[in-house]
């Protein structure tokens, strides 16, 4: 189970690189960047706080930050009062921001039915279900490790957080 479970890893980090490399190509077509794009997407339902958009995208909200700055500027996006706390203004897209969000999303829907074509739709919800359930348990497994590290020390439980066993790093992509 664990070795599968390694592979998995690793497939998933090769998956991911491809599918990075992807999007930056559609953003890319647009004149914008993946990380533009994702935070443009996070925004686009309602306004958010660059530290709430930082945590749904599970990213340093100092690069965050930069990225809503540079998106501002380009007059993709606006920063609004934020009725809840006066220090911390809501990122919103402006018009045009929308319109490059469109162009994207449009360009991405074309090159995911040509990524999917032969995977049949029952496969790729299982897929994501076990995805889920997957990212789920690990994140599960990391806030255990998380508290015995805090109740007992570095040593808890093992191995210290970030490290990872031979048979993992063994098979990880080139």
């Amino acid at each position: 189970m664990a070795e599968e479970l390694a592979l998995l890893v690793a497939d998933v980090f090769e998956a991911a690189g491809a599918l990075r490399r992807a999007g930056e190509a559609l953003a890319g077509a647009e004149g914008q960047t993946q990380a533009r794009w994702q935070l443009m997407s996070v925004v686009s339902e309602e306004s958010l706080p660059v530290a709430r958009a930082a945590r749904r995208l599970g990213v340093a909200r100092q690069g965050v930050q930069r990225i809503a700055n540079e998106l501002v500027r380009d007059g993709l996006a606006e920063f609004r009062d934020n009725p809840d706390h006066r220090t911390s203004s809501m990122l919103a897209l402006t018009p045009s921001g929308r319109r490059a969000l469109e162009a994207i999303t449009a360009r991405a829907e074309a090159a995911h039915r040509a990524m999917g074509e032969g995977i049949a739709q029952a496969d790729l919800a299982t897929l994501r279900a076990l995805l889920r359930r997957l990212t789920e348990q690990t994140d599960q497994w990391a806030e255990a490790e998380a508290e015995a590290e805090a109740g007992t020390g570095a040593e808890a439980g093992g191995a210290k957080r970030g490290t990872r066993s031979r048979a993992a790093t063994d098979r990880l992509p080139e």
